[in-house]
């Protein structure tokens, strides 16, 4: 029997047929993504609105003027702010160790991953509506049914300075598992080698988490505070599902302004004009924060 020979590819002989198979998701990208993104950043210098959908003229910078001086928006990127680093400290400052305890040989171990992970599973509309009803200061409220059998006080989680707070508690509950599943894929990928080579040279348990483990665990740290950065500030489900942006402004963020001032009331230009500064905010955010991960990579290590 004639054997055949297999011939061996050669970097970069592919080359010629990488455009066809990138082409298709290329596409894609470019119809679906970059060109609302440059729409929007046209309509921002235009006075487009649903009373003037037709006959645009340009305004120059007359929609990012406003944008910053309308409180209702100033609030939306200070809220913002507020939850994505308070979401994202919380969640790596609780999950980390969380999932280095789970990666010890536990025998419930893997029921206490699940059970951890598991409410990161549901949308974060149910889970909105689930806390809204726990929270509700009414007499049907889970939380303060407990207190009041108790003869305690009643709490309002939903006032004007509890209610952004109350949001991010709920938050930190859901995405902690997702966090700590991170940080324990990155733990099970240290090789055991490298506690043994610590222990022989006498390090302890702190000394071999702080000399060995926290340095190999720089990838999945960034990865838990870059995305949850990112996704804080574009937080929207959980808002309309608990507090709606209420009680007056407490709770607004940018996408629920965005929702608000662009779509149901019609004002897109103003609206697109906010997009393109939250794009401007999150790539700042995300650079700077990029940047002082890698110098506190380049320290431990």
């Amino acid at each position: 029997m004639k054997m055949v020979k297999k011939r061996k590819l050669r970097a970069g002989e592919l080359g010629k047929y990488f455009v066809i198979f990138i082409l298709p998701a290329l596409i894609i990208y470019l119809l679906f993504s970059i060109t609302p993104f440059l729409y929007t950043i046209y309509y921002s210098f235009t006075d487009y609105t649903d009373m003037n959908p037709i006959n645009l003229h340009f305004v120059g910078l007359k929609n990012y003027i406003k944008v910053l001086q309308t409180p209702v928006m100033l609030a939306a990127i200070k809220n913002s702010v507020i939850y994505a680093i308070l979401l994202t400290g919380f969640q790596t400052l609780l999950g980390l160790p969380l999932a280095f305890v789970l990666n010890q040989k536990l025998k419930s171990r893997n029921l206490l991953r699940a059970v951890f992970f598991f409410p990161a599973v549901f949308s974060s509309l149910i889970i909105g509506y689930l806390w809204n009803f726990i929270m509700s200061s009414s007499d049907f409220g889970l939380i303060n049914n407990i207190l009041h059998q108790l003869g305690l006080g009643t709490l309002n989680f939903f006032t004007s300075k509890n209610a952004l707070y109350s949001v991010i508690l709920t938050q930190i509950w859901q995405w902690t598992g997702w966090a700590m599943v991170i940080f324990l894929a990155n733990l099970q990928s240290i090789s055991p080698d490298l506690y043994e080579a610590a222990e022989i040279d006498g390090a302890n348990g702190l000394k071999k988490f702080m000399y060995v483990t926290l340095p190999l665990m720089c990838p999945s740290v960034k990865i838990v505070i870059v995305t949850g950065l990112i996704g804080g500030m574009k937080v929207f489900d959980i808002i309309y599902s608990m507090t709606s942006g209420g009680p007056g402004d407490a709770t607004q963020t940018v996408m629920t302004v965005m929702m608000k001032k662009g779509i149901s009331e019609g004002f897109y230009s103003t609206g697109s004009a906010f997009g393109v500064c939250f794009f401007i905010i999150v790539l700042a955010i995300s650079a700077i924060v990029t940047k002082l991960m890698g110098k506190w990579s380049e320290a431990i290590q």
